[in-house]
């Protein structure tokens, strides 16, 4: 699914990085662009692993999105249902370009938002 999203970008193919239904795909000096499916834990349990994350709609849907912990990394959750959510991460790798992760990340949310279930 997220080579899907990001076919045509430049990205080099998917690689599955852990059990949990996690891909990630990377381009040279960009950076990399993650996608998890959590069949398990919604957006509670995310919001109660960092309760600083912003609350917002992407496409109508709810969403947390959180300010960049570490320089160039952000992260958002997509909710699925009340035990299910989809969280993207977006990691750039030029400082120069840091600020520029929150607005991948939301960008791929938004193409992803439509493939994902309704409740």
């Amino acid at each position: 699914m997220l080579e899907q999203l990001v076919a045509g970008q430049g990205f080099q193919p998917g690689v599955r990085k852990t059990a949990r239904n996690e891909c990630h795909v990377s381009k040279d000096e960009y950076g990399t662009l993650s996608l998890a499916l959590d069949p398990v834990q919604g957006l509670a349990e995310l919001q109660a692993d960092d309760p600083g994350l912003a609350s917002l709609r992407i496409n109508g849907r709810e969403a947390l999105v959180g300010e960049p912990e570490h320089a160039g990394m952000c992260e958002l959750g997509l909710e699925v249902g009340e035990h299910a959510r989809a969280l993207v991460l977006a990691t750039v790798v030029d400082p120069q370009n840091y600020a520029q992760a929150c607005p991948a990340a939301q960008e791929l949310a938004t193409r992803l938002e439509p493939l994902l279930p309704r409740r």
